[in-house]
């Protein structure tokens, strides 16, 4: 099963009901791939969640991913700290390549520069990449 860590600013985007990205959200339901977590992304999805919406979708959502057989807990031990100018989406970056995953889910402009390093070779997609992929 394919290996996919999705940053928040997606996740908020797949979560919704009226989104033309729902089928991802339905697809990591119905189990047609492993979301990859670490702590740190747990934390700011539940952070961003509660800005977004309410402290209970957030939590329900939080529970829904961590109740999920398909969610792989990532330690990250090494920091590669490749995103300079936003150094908080390194935690993305970070568990990506710790779970060597297949992808990972950005519309931020910041992880472009992953295209630009030659190691370690991340799978970046766009939301439409990924779609069209499950």
């Amino acid at each position: 099963m394919r290996q996919v860590v999705i940053d928040t600013n997606c996740l908020l985007q797949i979560i919704s009901l009226h989104s033309p990205y729902r089928p991802i959200w339905e697809a990591f339901l119905q189990r047609k791939f492993t979301l990859c977590v670490s702590n740190e992304i747990l934390e700011e999805y539940q952070e961003i969640l509660e800005e977004q919406t309410t402290a209970r979708i957030a939590e329900n959502i939080i529970l829904l991913i961590l109740n999920k057989k398909n969610v792989s807990f990532i330690d990250p031990y090494f920091r590669m700290n490749l995103i300079v100018e936003d150094p908080d989406d390194n935690k993305f970056v970070d568990c990506a390549f710790a779970a060597n995953a297949d992808y990972l889910v950005s519309e931020d402009h910041h992880f472009k520069i992953l295209e630009s390093i030659p190691f370690p070779k991340l799978n970046l997609v766009t939301m439409d990449m990924f779609l069209q992929s499950i």
